[in-house]
């Protein structure tokens, strides 16, 4: 068949290409859409690691370990007849007077501030053992099996393990020994927790540890350093203790054991009550201080600061420790005062910043290398006021700039703390811990940034998963 030819431009061309090449035209965006559009198009699902995470829960599977290492470990704590470390006495009259009122199958936490300001790990516990009808403002959901759970939380109360260490027999704390029970117990949780298959299949990666006390499980953070450690700060971590090594490099703390990438910046357990906003009266104190003038490590400034202030008009320097009487007197002092120091002390934080913000007294934060819970969420810069070293250190220079704020800046600076203050506490009111939590509260913030980790979290395990046998991942966790 002949064909028709369409003449004037110099050219001939085919009307059948011509339509050809137009519905072509046509097709091929179209059929593009759909393809990207059609689920069948996509790569099987058994080959992509889908993140199944609600936005307003995290599915946490807890492993059976033995009573002994958690609630167990209350139960001896009250079995002792005494206690004569420095703080103890309100836990003395607790075991005399009111130890037969309370829950045997949910023993109280210390009351001791030595212990109780790094109590996290039994309101956390707490939160995953209620029952879930009441759980309805928590994040955490509990799965019964690991298969389905985001992350794994290990049930070992390791603070309080190395804080009874410390006040049995605190010569043998950080030698590896029968007689160092705390050593044996960390043993012991490694062991469970590291022949589990819910270990096996991440390689850690996804179990959760709470870590509060900085010398909590000492002698084997290097086994646990893949897990989401749950921490004050990274003080303890850093630090290289020539004493407790003896120069053994195999005994260093690592720096690539923690990292902001994978771990979680906790608060301590406040010990002074709050403060509510409406019953903030006048005060009369610019800056005051309470704890040991004498640290070691980067708490060495705050030695200096105390020389530099304790002569100042309108600073109060007070050397004492929060027992019944410290309490009394730090309460006072926090309530009455514009400022509160918060110098690095063996670490770079304290509860004393927590003890701040619940009287409404301003934190002046002295200590370049703290890590604060919760950034990202809270905005410290609103009510605290961040000071380098190098200014702090440079002779009247702190004083004078902190009277330089406006009642106006300050008043602002008290506010903005109020509404924050929700965030850094751990008791829900319930014995035991086991109830509904509040809403604002810390343990549904440590939730909150876990729940942010799953991600990377993930990541993690599905590249551990694709390593050929025998290769190892390398450690690349130190970040800033």
């Amino acid at each position: 068949m002949p064909l028709k030819t369409i003449s004037g431009t110099g050219r001939t061309c085919s009307i059948s290409s011509l339509f050809i090449t137009f519905s072509l035209l046509c097709i091929l965006p179209l059929s593009f859409f759909f393809f990207l559009s059609n689920p069948r198009s996509t790569p099987p699902q058994n080959l992509l690691n889908k993140l199944q995470i609600s936005e307003n829960s995290i599915k946490v599977y807890i492993p059976e370990l033995p009573r002994s290492l958690n609630y167990g470990l209350l139960e001896t704590y009250w079995a002792l007849t005494s206690d004569s470390r420095l703080g103890s006495e309100v836990d003395n009259e607790i075991r005399k007077t009111l130890l037969s009122k309370t829950s045997k199958k949910f023993p109280p936490y210390p009351e001791n501030p030595l212990i109780k300001q790094y109590n996290a790990e039994y309101w956390i516990m707490g939160d995953l053992l209620t029952p879930e009808e009441l759980k309805k403002e928590s994040l955490a959901k509990r799965v019964f099996d690991f298969r389905e759970a985001d992350v794994v939380f290990v049930p070992f109360f390791a603070t309080l393990s190395a804080e009874m260490q410390l006040g049995v027999n605190k010569g043998v704390f950080r030698k590896k020994v029968v007689e160092n029970e705390d050593y044996q117990r960390q043993k012991m949780v490694v062991d469970l927790v590291k022949k589990s298959e819910a270990w096996l299949r991440s390689g850690g990666r996804d179990h959760v540890f709470v870590l509060t006390d900085p010398v909590a499980m000492w002698h084997v953070r290097e086994e646990i350093a893949p897990a989401v450690l749950l921490v004050v700060d990274f003080g303890g971590w850093y630090r290289v203790d020539s004493k407790g090594s003896n120069d053994n490099s195999s005994d260093t703390i690592h720096h690539t054991q923690v990292s902001l990438l994978k771990d979680v910046i906790v608060p301590y357990t406040h010990l002074l009550p709050r403060l509510q906003i409406s019953e903030n009266k006048k005060r009369h104190t610019l800056l005051y201080f309470k704890g040991a003038k004498r640290r070691h490590r980067g708490g060495l400034v705050r030695e200096k600061l105390w020389d530099f202030l304790v002569n100042e008009p309108g600073v109060v320097m007070e050397e004492g420790f929060p027992n019944a009487t410290g309490k009394e007197q730090s309460v006072r002092g926090m309530r009455t005062s514009e400022f509160c120091l918060h110098p690095a002390g063996d670490t770079p934080t304290s509860c004393r910043l927590f003890d701040a913000i619940q009287s409404l007294c301003i934190p002046v934060i002295v200590s370049d290398d703290i890590e604060l819970p919760f950034e990202g969420i809270v905005d410290y810069a609103k009510f605290s006021v961040f000071v380098a070293v190098s200014d702090a250190l440079r002779p009247n220079w702190l004083v004078s700039h902190l009277r330089s704020y406006s009642d106006e800046q300050k008043n602002r600076f008290r506010r903005n703390m109020a509404q924050v203050q929700p965030v850094f506490d751990y008791d829900n009111g319930h014995p035991g811990g086991i109830g509904p939590l509040p809403p604002n509260g810390a343990v549904n913030h440590i939730w909150k940034k876990v729940l942010q980790k799953l991600p990377l979290i993930k990541e993690a395990i599905v590249r551990e998963r694709r390593k050929p046998s025998g290769v190892s991942v390398p450690l690349r966790c130190h970040c800033t």
